[in-house]
């Protein structure tokens, strides 16, 4: 009997070694056939959101806990078109893990991120799939397949208006920090009259927005009020390689500063007449652009003549 029950704890032991485990749960994204693109350096993406969404990689961003789920891998050079497999291993959010994803029926689709120089979601010359709504349950495992088959347009600048400019201006000292041709992208609002007026020199407003607000805003600052003082108004963009770079001065980012303040500002004064002098200019924003548009006064303090700073952090 003492054999017996010797035996019995034995196998009760070593039971859990032969335990099959469920297959992991993994998203295997493709090129799709006939699709090539260099997506050696990219960043791959897979979003699972609620299956009646028609376009997942919308909601990469998102903040908070309600948040779409996003996988993210770096890609590799393509392997049989395997471009990159996602699993338990691959970093998520805004869940702890994959293995804590709700089971449920998902809309999946996967993306590539490829612009070096703006790192926002969905960017000029990103790369994305076709939308796959499936059951997705971690405790089950198995295999969801995804593919890369479209690719965003290249950048393109908002048409011009008689009021408001848009230039990406190239930035030497940015483009030798960053060993590659870099750009500032602004808006400039020109003040009422100026066609009427051309001997008319005006003072500089340096407007900078809330996190990450592009420069594509100045499409909306024309006002028409005939009492508006009248000012070139310089609209600074808050996307960059490494996200917003702030406007200033970085061992990561570059010399942003001093590409604002001595290449572009410069540049816009001369070519939309502007008076050119440290008298002359003043920084405003609120929130993220109120704190650049106090750090550009404090740090090029004879550069500007004021700064109005709303809700900085």
């Amino acid at each position: 009997m003492r054999c017996r029950l010797t035996l019995l704890a034995s196998l009760v032991a070593i039971m859990p070694l032969f335990a099959v485990e469920p297959p992991l749960l993994r998203f295997e994204v493709r090129l799709a056939k006939g699709f090539d693109a260099d997506v050696k350096n990219g960043r791959v993406f897979v979003v699972l959101a609620n299956p009646d969404s028609r376009e997942p990689r919308g909601s990469i961003g998102r903040t908070g806990m309600t948040a779409p789920p996003v996988l993210g891998a770096d890609a590799h050079a393509p392997n049989d078109r395997l471009i990159a497999t996602l699993d338990s291993r691959s970093e998520i959010f805004p869940i702890e893990s994959l293995a804590k994803l709700k089971p449920g029926k998902y809309a999946v689709q996967a993306a590539v991120h490829l612009n070096r120089d703006l790192n926002f979601p969905n960017a000029p010359g990103d790369l994305y799939g076709p939308v796959v709504t499936t059951e997705v349950n971690p405790n089950i495992g198995g295999v969801v397949s995804l593919e890369i088959n479209a690719r965003l347009p290249d950048e393109a600048l908002p048409a011009d208006t008689d009021r408001v400019k848009f230039l990406k201006f190239p930035s030497k000292l940015l483009s030798d920090f960053h060993g590659r041709p870099m750009f500032l992208r602004v808006g400039v609002v020109l003040p009422q009259g100026f066609d009427a007026e051309p001997e008319r020199k005006y003072p500089l407003r340096v407007h900078i927005g809330g996190y990450g607000t592009r420069y594509t805003v100045a499409r909306g600052m024309a006002g028409r009020s005939p009492a508006e003082p009248k000012f070139l108004t310089l609209v600074l963009d808050g996307a960059g390689p490494y996200g917003d770079a702030y406007q200033v001065n970085s061992a990561n980012n570059g010399p942003y500063g001093d590409a604002i303040t001595q290449e572009l500002i410069p540049h816009v004064e001369k070519t939309y007449r502007g008076i050119g002098d440290g008298n002359s200019r003043f920084t405003d924003g609120h929130s993220t652009g109120g704190w650049v548009s106090f750090a550009l006064q404090v740090f090029y303090p004879d550069f500007f003549n004021g700064c109005w700073s709303f809700c900085p952090d």
